[in-house]
């Protein structure tokens, strides 16, 4: 594990040795993430999603093979089944700055195989104890291993509707089901799931607490894949830049996709507007 402070408070640990459960496809992971105050702002290993681990890099369906964790979506059993194809993702390299981390990892098939290899890069910056945030930018640039040609998508991509999970994924604590979502003009709640926008914001309140948060996810598209919004506020807080909603896409041996993601971590409860603001105020990339 390895933790970032700043102003005191450690706001975010880096789980880079990922949990031993074949089932839950092991991967490295962020838990927990808190905000300038201290809230934790994700959630571990739910009961109800034992896979689902803070924030993290998932691949819901790659040829065949799941980088998720649980069950598969197959679209003619009608439902999720549990195979034997759960996958891991695994540190080769990795150098740790006081501001982050970087290094590579082989995303491996359920045999063993390496299919995926991953270069990532994870950044802590504008820390603003005035403004009562921070930004966590993660970089992630996946290249094909194999000789065929691996295809990502979705449960969606394979008969679910409005379930196009794959790509970063954080899970919100318990606390914030039931939060409210909000984009860019009028755009908010569960019209944001599956389309496009350059941002999506998720509030939530504390127990124990008397306090709200609110995390503002901003990937920034680039070459490949388009990016749409998988979001849910309930029966559970999620929010995931999809990178194969609807639509699969390919990655040949030795291609290269990348992405880039900003997650601000606020204290409080950011109306539109102060979000809006303090994204254009943003350095542009």
């Amino acid at each position: 594990m390895i933790g970032f402070e700043s102003h005191g408070v450690e706001l975010m640990r880096y789980v880079s040795t990922p949990d031993p459960q074949p089932f839950e496809a092991p991967k490295p992971y962020v838990h927990p993430l808190r905000t300038l105050a201290g809230d934790v702002v994700t959630g571990y290993r739910p009961h109800d999603h034992r896979w689902h681990k803070g924030l993290q890099m998932t691949a819901s369906h790659v040829s065949g093979q799941n980088f998720w964790g649980g069950g598969t979506y197959v679209r003619e059993e009608r439902g999720y089944v549990d195979l034997p194809n759960n996958g891991t993702m695994r540190h080769d390299t990795l150098e740790v700055r006081e501001d982050g981390l970087t290094g590579t990892l082989t995303w491996r098939a359920h045999d063993g195989e390496p299919w995926v290899r991953e270069r990532r890069e994870l950044t802590v910056g504008a820390v603003d104890p005035d403004a009562g945030s921070w930004e966590l930018t993660w970089h992630t640039a996946i290249t094909g291993l194999r000789d065929e040609p691996l295809s990502f998508g979705s449960p969606t991509t394979h008969g679910r509707s409005l379930a196009g999970y794959s790509g970063l994924f954080w899970r919100g604590p318990r606390a914030f089901t039931g939060g409210d979502v909000v984009g860019p003009g009028a755009l908010g709640g569960e019209e944001m799931m599956g389309v496009r926008a350059p941002w999506l914001a998720f509030r939530g309140r504390h127990d124990e607490v008397d306090r709200a948060s609110t995390l503002v996810f901003v990937p920034e598209q680039g070459p490949g894949p388009e990016t749409h919004w998988f979001v849910r506020s309930g029966p559970f807080a999620a929010v995931n830049p999809s990178w194969a909603f609807h639509e699969e896409f390919t990655l040949a041996r030795d291609e290269t996709v990348s992405r880039r993601y900003v997650v601000v971590v606020a204290t409080g409860w950011w109306e539109r507007e102060r979000i809006e603001k303090y994204l254009a105020a943003r350095p542009a990339a």
